[in-house]
């Protein structure tokens, strides 16, 4: 965990454009600095999607319930070599082919831990086949679940405290797919080797 906070991270502005680097600890420090990050939602068959609690020893948001994976590029990586690393760091599956269906631009900061969250957040969709491996890392994750949208984007306004803050942007471009954002959404995004209720926690999602 404390390796990863020594990564670099891809500074951008807020049309996505790159401006500089950073390490994780530090773009997470208050006030935050906007940089690029992608949320993975996995699909199964029958429209469910793949919920994991973050682990207790988190530095954002743990315990939360948050998306099926979360992480940053680093600079010069690309979305698809970013995003299936972390599926296979923190899930143990993958390669999957994924497609970004939105950007997400939010604000959150943690009352449990003092870090922020500034993101510009791809939203990656990827199809999970039932006979595809799960071998969560207890490093990163305490549970998972599978749950319908749209019954989780209810739930989302009912409990918020039980979520990580960026989870409704995440599931709302899941659910409601945007085709004029940066980044191509709504392309595939394709992995190698393979075919083809207060203020600190607010959204500044588009």
């Amino acid at each position: 965990m404390s390796s990863r906070e020594e990564h670099l991270v891809e500074l951008v502005d807020e049309t996505g454009k790159a401006h500089g680097e950073m390490t994780v600890a530090a773009a997470h420090q208050p006030p935050g600095q906007l940089h690029r990050a992608f949320s993975v939602l996995l699909v199964d068959p029958d429209g469910q999607v793949l919920l994991q609690r973050r682990a207790a020893i988190k530095t954002r948001f743990p315990l939360r319930w948050a998306n099926s994976c979360c992480g940053h590029p680093r600079p010069g990586e690309s979305l698809a070599e970013a995003a299936n690393r972390r599926l296979r760091e923190e899930l143990g599956t993958g390669p999957v082919e994924l497609t970004e269906v939105g950007v997400y631009v939010y604000y959150a900061e943690d009352p449990a831990t003092g870090r922020v969250e500034f993101e510009y957040d791809h939203v990656l969709r990827g199809d999970f086949l039932p006979a595809a491996p799960l071998l969560p890392s207890p490093d990163e994750v305490a549970e998972l679940r599978w749950a319908d949208p749209a019954a989780l984007e209810a739930d989302l306004d009912l409990d918020p405290r039980s979520y990580a803050p960026w989870l409704g942007g995440v599931v709302n471009r899941l659910l409601h797919p945007s085709g004029a954002t940066p980044g191509a959404p709504g392309s595939a995004v394709t992995p190698p080797g393979s075919s083809a209720d207060d203020t600190a926690e607010r959204s500044g999602g588009r």
